[in-house]
């Protein structure tokens, strides 16, 4: 996992940009070392489970880079693009499978914004006018909340383990 003080300094689209990979990696890392059976387990009323972060995360950056900032069809996305029900894994999907499916959304991301300046603007049919510098930093908020809640999980994991 990447250290975020690491990068310290540099150009703003440089840090965003590192910040939001480290977020990346830091909700990776929550799944990491758990079985299939754990990374499933609700340990909390909602259907939230360390899996499902992932997995709805890896349809975040499908919705925010290939959707809106592209503005691919649905049909052009590389995953489904199902809203809320994007935390629901299914049965014939592995922790593997899950990252892998976050990994190659997370790169497409990275392809579509490389070209694209930070104050370049969209339209979101919720939000209204976005822009790449707001996307950016919408999604280092919210991949870093979703590796909190997983850090969570993964704790009182490993705390009925030593039961």
């Amino acid at each position: 996992m990447s250290d975020p003080t690491r990068i310290t300094h540099g150009t703003e689209r440089q840090l965003l940009e590192y910040l939001l990979d480290h977020t990346r990696a830091e909700l990776i890392e929550t799944v990491r070392g758990l079985s299939e059976t754990e990374a499933r387990r609700r340990l909390v009323p909602s259907m939230t489970t360390s899996i499902g972060l992932v997995k709805h995360a890896a349809f975040a950056e499908r919705k925010w880079f290939q959707s809106i900032l592209a503005g691919l069809p649905d049909s052009a996305c590389d995953g489904a693009m199902v809203g809320e029900a994007s935390f629901v894994v299914g049965d014939d999907e592995t922790v593997a499978d899950v990252i892998a499916e976050f990994e190659r959304a997370s790169e497409r991301a990275r392809t579509i914004a490389a070209d694209i300046d930070l104050d370049a603007i969209r339209e979101h049919p919720d939000f209204g006018t976005v822009s790449l510098r707001w996307i950016y930093l919408l999604m280092i908020q919210e991949f870093a909340r979703h590796a909190g809640h997983s850090d969570i999980l993964h704790e009182q994991t490993a705390a009925t383990r030593r039961t």
